[in-house]
């Protein structure tokens, strides 16, 4: 029953680089498979079915409740779209070698609005719910759990590395502290232990954004994650296909950047090496130099996606 009206639930999260994502990675041929590697509320497959009657699409998402909207959502394509609940690189790396390969991969790094707004899972700082932060509800620890067996030095590195924390020895202290009277168990908790670690100027800016964002991260395991998810994804794309990646902070950026980047490259050798030993050949070819970032209307009307950047390759030749 829970289920079930979770899948009621109207969208409430608005995908983003619409028009860039349609010009830079919309099917060029007929009958194009296409891979929403996180589809979320299935924002992203709406509108590529919508504009593309021969495009046949695969959604992959880790969070089952969420799966149920965009099955809901997406129900007028049936026999155009499959739906697979689980981790994107799983699906990636079990791929058969009998399936049409993809011609497109979508993979939508952000966290979706759902998840702080409907999910329930202590996602946002801004409302009193109960302290997991688990993309699957049914795997891993939460974020309450992580909290209360890391030490001290533990939780200041996880802040400081995932959310680029500047006081996270001071929060890190004030949680330790709080947790010895009793357990760390809600959002609301935490939120006003952070605030009470902060300096008044940077209280008010600040809050415990970077604090969620970085429990989120390490509940969910994102950056560790990514490498493979991007390793995998390009190993079953078609050469001439293209994958394009929107993230939404520097770190995950830095990641997708660099991968590209290696794959681009036609000498992997190191660079002290006078001679080319290598034989290497590129994999990719940059499709976008930089990364796209929202236009001011796209900002203006969606505030959220001020902080995307959209990465694009297409692959040029199979890794042997």
């Amino acid at each position: 029953m829970h289920a079930e009206r979770r899948a009621q639930v109207s969208p409430v999260h608005k995908p983003v680089l619409q028009e860039e994502l349609i010009r830079f990675i919309g099917p060029r041929n007929e009958a194009e498979l296409m891979i929403d590697a996180t589809q979320g509320e299935g924002g992203h497959s709406l509108l590529f079915l919508s504009c593309f009657p021969d495009l046949e699409l695969i959604g992959i998402d880790a969070d089952p409740e969420i799966q149920l909207i965009a099955r809901e959502r997406l129900k007028e394509f049936e026999g155009r779209i499959q739906f697979v609940s689980g981790w994107a690189e799983d699906f990636f790396s079990e791929y058969p070698d009998s399936w049409k390969k993809p011609d497109t991969i979508l993979i939508d790094l952000g966290i979706s609005l759902y998840h702080y707004e409907k999910s329930g899972r202590g996602f946002s700082f801004r409302r009193d719910e109960k302290l997991d932060m688990r993309i699957r509800p049914d795997l891993g620890q939460s974020a309450a759990n992580l909290i209360a067996r890391l030490s001290e030095k533990e939780i200041a590195d996880l802040l400081f590395l995932n959310g680029e924390e500047r006081f996270s020895r001071r929060i890190a202290r004030e949680i330790v502290k709080y947790r010895q009277q009793c357990s760390i168990n809600s959002s609301k908790m935490l939120a006003e232990i952070v605030e009470q670690a902060l300096p008044p100027a940077y209280r008010k800016l600040h809050g415990a954004t970077k604090t969620f964002m970085a429990l989120r991260i390490a509940v969910n395991r994102e950056l560790i994650r990514l490498p493979g998810l991007l390793r995998a994804a390009l190993s079953i794309l078609k050469v001439g296909g293209r994958m394009g990646v929107i993230s939404f902070h520097s770190l995950e950026d830095r990641i997708v950047k660099n991968f590209f980047r290696e794959k681009n490259r036609d000498c992997i050798c190191p660079p002290e090496e006078p001679i080319c030993r290598c034989e290497g050949k590129r994999i990719v070819n940059l499709i976008t130099k930089k990364g796209i970032s929202p236009g001011d209307t796209e900002i203006s009307l969606n505030p959220p996606s001020r902080s995307a950047r959209l990465r694009i390759i297409e692959k040029c030749l199979d890794e042997v």
